[in-house]
């Protein structure tokens, strides 16, 4: 291609092919990840991103000779990366307890900026992007969930009838699984959540905000908690 304002659908079909290739590679690893935006939302992404580059730089080539025209090939790829910053806002979450998605959103943004680079022809940069991409998603990920995460934020909601030695004793027995406490919120209800079972008295909703080591088993903190009397219901997500 001698001409830099023209291309012929072989290399059309090329990049396209090679953007959604790449856009796959990313999607795949998030897919398998079971996040939000998968592989279909990542080839789509990375795909449009390669169309809308190459029609910035090659679908207005008719306009290059005429008089008082000026053609930028940047123009439609800032707004690509404006546009995916609000679909990448779409996959970060507040739980409650954490705030999800960011790596997800970072992929989408990514990736569009993948999907320019091919449609500009800029491969070499395109693959090792993402060569470098799926090596922070997966390698990085292992290193951070190991040395960096060694604890998981969870929440732990508890049901009881009142008692006056009741927190302290949740609280050695959180301490004894070493889970940390974060936050803890407490709420009195003067009905018990299953009247038709028990007998009408002041109950407890207790909520808890904690840290847990990656070994925590929320059966068995159930388990020993539902051996309690008092404790009629819990949770943990």
């Amino acid at each position: 291609m001698n001409n830099p304002w023209l291309i012929d659908n072989t290399h059309i079909f090329l990049r396209l092919l090679l953007a959604m290739l790449l856009g796959g590679l990313v999607g795949f690893e998030r897919e398998r990840s079971n996040h939000a935006a998968g592989l279909r939302t990542h080839i789509l992404v990375c795909l449009g991103s390669a169309l809308i580059m190459m029609l910035s730089v090659y679908g207005f080539s008719d306009f290059v000779k005429e008089v008082n025209v000026r053609i930028d090939p940047a123009r439609l790829a800032t707004a690509v990366i404006t546009g995916v910053g609000f679909l990448g806002a779409g996959t970060i979450l507040f739980t409650g307890k954490s705030i999800t998605g960011l790596t997800t959103a970072a992929s989408i943004w990514v990736v569009a900026a993948i999907g320019l680079g091919v449609g500009a022809g800029f491969y070499f940069a395109s693959i090792v992007s993402t060569v470098l991409v799926l090596l922070n998603l997966w390698v990085f990920n292992k290193i951070e969930s190991r040395y960096l995460k060694s604890h998981k934020a969870h929440v732990i909601t508890i049901y009881a009838f009142s008692s006056p030695e009741l927190l302290e004793e949740i609280s050695d027995l959180l301490t004894h699984h070493k889970i940390k406490i974060r936050k803890v919120t407490v709420n009195v209800h003067h009905d018990a959540p299953f009247k038709e079972l028990y007998p009408a008295q002041d109950s407890l909703e207790i909520s808890l905000q904690v840290l847990a080591s990656g070994g925590f088993s929320p059966m068995v903190l159930i388990s020993e908690l539902r051996k309690r009397n008092d404790v009629t219901s819990v949770s943990v997500e």
